[in-house]
Formats: C-alpha cells, structure tokens, sequence
C-alpha cells in the first residue's frame, strides 16, 4: 500500500478528531465551552500565516483545506478562493489565541499540563496544515517551530526574540519605557538545586510504589560506586541508564523519571536534568520527510537531560505501508549513540505491548536493558490518594465520606480493567467531585469558610455517578472523564 496522500477529506477528519481529543481533557466546563467556540477561527488563522510562511502561490488545495478546518461545532467555512488568497497574502502575525492565559492560569490551580498539550496540538495541526500540498517546505517547518517556541514563552510569562513572521510578545513591564532615575533591579537569586538526599526523600513521599523505590536506589547506589570506582582509576564495566517503564496509565511513571532526570543531574551524570516528555503524535509526521525533523526538535529539547516517552509501543510498525514509526525509532537509537554522555532516553507503557515491541527490535533490546514495575495501586492507596488531594486542595471531606470511600476505592480496585487509570482515575473524580461541590455552595446565600472547604457524601457520589444530578444542573453533561492520549494518527475513539 502506497503513501496516504493528504486531502482536504483527511485533514478535516485529523482536525475535527484532534480538536474534540483536546477538549474531552479540559477539565473545567467554561475553559472547554471557550476553547470549542474559538478553536476553528484561531487555527484557520494559523493556517493563513502557514501558507504564507512559504511564499508559494495559493492553489484550490488550499481553499479545500481551509474549508475542512471545521470541528462540528459551526456550520463549515465556505470561503472562495480569492477569500483565501487574500487572507494568505494578509495574514496576521502568529500569536496565542485569546483563551490561552486562561489554560495557563487554569494549569497553576489543577497542576495539569494543559497549556503545554495545547502548544503540542498546535504543533500538530501547524505541520498538517504544511502538508495539504504534499510537502512542507523549510520555511513552513521553521515557522511552525517559532510558533509553538512563542506559545511556551508565552507559557513562561516572558516575550520571544524578534522574528520577522512572528511578533514580539511583551509584558506591560517591557512595553513602559524605563526611567534613568529608576534604580536597576536585582534578580533574585535561583533557588539551590535539590540534593540527592532531598530528591529520594520525594521519591519517599510518592504514595506505594514501594519496589520502584527500592530499584531507584538501587540504580543511584551503583551510579555513585561507578563514579567512585573511576576516580581511583578502577574499571568499570558498560553500563546502560535508559530505562523501561512498565505498568498502567496513572500508577506514576512521569513522575519517578521527572525525580530520576534530577537525580541523574545532582550526581553529575546529566548536565541540565530536564525532562522532555512525549508520545507517538510529538515524534511522528503524517508525511514523508518530516518524521526525523520532528524527532531531531524533540531530542535537541531533551539534550542533557532526558526523554521520557509515553506508550512507546506506538512507534513499533504497524505494517501498513504508511507509518513512520519505525524512522522516529531509527532517529532515536541514533541520538542515543551520539550523545550518550548527553542524553537518557526512558520508554514507558503497558507491561505486555512493551515486552514485544522491545524484543521485536535488535537495537531496542540491546540499549534498553533495566525494567522498572509500576503496579497498579491498591484500594487504600487510592484512598490515600484521594483524601491527599483533598488537604493539598483546601477541602474537607465530612465524616460519612471519610467512612464511604475506602469501600469505594476497593471495590473499584477490585473491578479494575483494563481500561483503570489508577491514581488519573482519582484526579479526575476529584476534579468532577469539586466542580459538584461549587454548584452546591454557589446556590447558598452567605457561604461561610467551612462551606467552601466542605466535601459531603452526597457530592462525591454524584461526581461518582451514583445519583442522579438536581434538576437543571448541566455540568453533570461537561463533567470531565478519563480520555485517551491526544494523537492525529487515528480517528477518536
């Protein structure tokens, strides 16, 4: 089977999947109404400014492809092409669209990564806007790069660096011309880096887990020795640090690698210690030529420190004839070889999917030799889980919800199955549980603080979907569930 080739059909099915994979993830009902409403006119935006990038001549593919760019929520575009060419020729400069302080300011209360996932999105849609002439020129592909480079400083609070496609984001601050009498302000100082000691007692903190914990130290342990060993000029034998992860959705796995990535670098073999996290949609292209460019972006962002990707599997081919899979690893393995002093690669998923495509792979197995194992957590973790949100959150479960959800949380243990998200399952309970609880205490008069922290029995089964909503309460109908990973790769599930 030959090469999909891109059509106006395809990139609206893409689109349309993309924008409502996006939206099931917006976990607060306005965040998702704005973002739905706003989201066919801000990228049919974005795909003038693409368009323009290039310099080349507007062609019926491209009216076809504006007019797909539609996600079922409006009556499609019909524009014509002189509409389209016009706007190509004029097209505004790239900036965040309006909702985007509000995903932003939304992550800093939930501690989600929306906002981020939205730059990801961008990244996605940008290039299959790119491609709808079947190929993506140098300039498409470095002006998609800008854009989303300018949506996370935008993320960070700071401008960009002049660019003559992009505008230059300022601050109020930077906009107010400085005063000569004004004193310069000093910057306050960066924090001190976590110690070794520090970042293990995190790890402790971490709820279960108990043989992750152990294989962790383990693994630090016999860093150290190495490192020892080398500066009383012993020998030491070839040791690996990329690692697998193997387990269910929500058991933990970002966050022991954002502690490893930390680690690495406080014993001094890492330089920076971020971590890059990806899955399939962030490293593969659906067009030819543009999968290793994708990948390379994604590595030169991990270069000292290390990249974490997410369902690994993914990648492994699919035998279709059409998927790029295999050119994403390839790009990889390489990276991995060249910068070996540089880079730390750990790949995740389910224990089954994972075991064959890392022996389905010569190249795979031989670099990937350490398994870490992510069990799934029991009913009391999960209860511990929960009620740790609730105090880190400011709410107070009433008695009779103190005494419900241990019972809760076992029985949805034992009933786990594939599907279980384990502690995702409890964010997102948690996250309906509180949107239920501010429609109750929006309808009291005068609530009093015990009010607003108050969590009764009632609101968590509601949340739970074991009662009914009050009459007229919508947000049960917007109310957040567990969704599969955003990815352009296939139709929504």
């Amino acid at each position: 089977m030959g090469k999909q080739k891109i059509t106006a059909d395809l990139i609206g099915k893409k689109y349309s999947a993309a924008i409502a994979a996006y939206a099931r993830q917006l976990g607060d009902p306005n965040l998702r109404l704005d973002f739905t409403q706003k989201a066919d006119a801000y990228f049919r935006r974005c795909a003038l400014g693409v368009w323009a990038s290039s310099g080349g001549e507007v062609e019926e593919t491209h009216v076809a492809a504006y007019n797909a760019i539609c996600s079922g929520k409006h009556e499609p575009t019909k524009a014509l092409y002189f509409e389209v060419a016009t706007g190509v020729a004029t097209a505004p400069p790239f900036a965040p669209p309006g909702f985007f302080p509000a995903l932003v300011a939304s992550d800093r209360v939930s501690h989600q990564d929306r906002a981020s996932q939205f730059a990801d999105l961008c990244n996605l849609l940008l290039l299959l806007f790119a491609s709808v002439d079947d190929k993506v020129t140098a300039e498409e592909a470095e002006y998609v790069t800008t854009c989303v480079d300018t949506l996370k400083q935008a993320m960070q609070g700071s401008g960009v660096a002049p660019n003559p496609a992009l505008p230059k984001v300022q601050t109020p601050a930077q906009s107010a011309p400085a005063s000569a009498a004004e004193p310069a302000v000093e910057a306050e100082p960066a924090p001190p880096e976590p110690t070794v000691e520090e970042l293990l007692a995190q790890l402790d903190e971490l709820c279960g887990l108990e043989k992750v914990k152990k294989d962790v130290r383990s693994l630090i342990n016999l860093i150290k020795i190495r490192k020892l060993r080398q500066e009383n000029d012993l020998p030491v034998p070839e040791m690996s640090l990329h690692l697998v992860f193997l387990g269910n959705p929500g058991t933990g796995k970002t966050t022991v690698a954002r502690l490893l990535a930390q680690l690495y670098k406080a014993i001094g073999v890492l330089p920076q210690g971020q971590l890059v996290e990806v899955d399939r949609s962030g490293l593969v292209a659906g067009f030819v030529g543009q999968t290793a460019l994708k990948t390379q972006e994604v590595i030169q962002k991990a270069l000292g420190g290390v990249l974490f990707i997410d369902e690994a599997y993914a990648l492994a081919s699919n035998d279709s004839g059409n998927d790029f899979g295999q050119e994403a690893i390839d790009t990889i393995l390489k990276a991995m070889e060249d910068h070996r002093s540089e880079l730390v690669v750990i790949v995740a998923g389910y224990q089954g999917p994972m075991t064959r495509f890392l022996t389905s792979n010569p190249g795979l197995e031989s670099r990937f030799n350490k398994y870490f194992y992510f069990e799934d957590y029991t009913g009391p973790q999960l209860d511990s889980i929960f009620n740790g949100l609730c105090a880190k959150n400011g709410y107070t479960p009433e008695a009779a919800l103190k005494d419900y959800t241990p019972g809760f949380f076992q029985t949805l243990y034992e009933e786990r199955d594939y599907n279980f998200g384990n502690a995702r399952d409890v964010r997102n309970l948690f996250e309906t549980l509180v949107s239920v609880q501010s429609d109750r205490v929006a309808a009291l008069e005068n609530p009093s603080r015990e009010d607003l922290m108050l969590l009764t029995l009632a609101d968590f089964k509601q949340a739970a979907g074991e009662t009914e909503p009050p009459e007229g309460d919508v947000s049960a109908d917007l109310a957040d569930v567990p969704t599969p990973a955003l990815t352009l790769e296939g139709e929504e599930k």
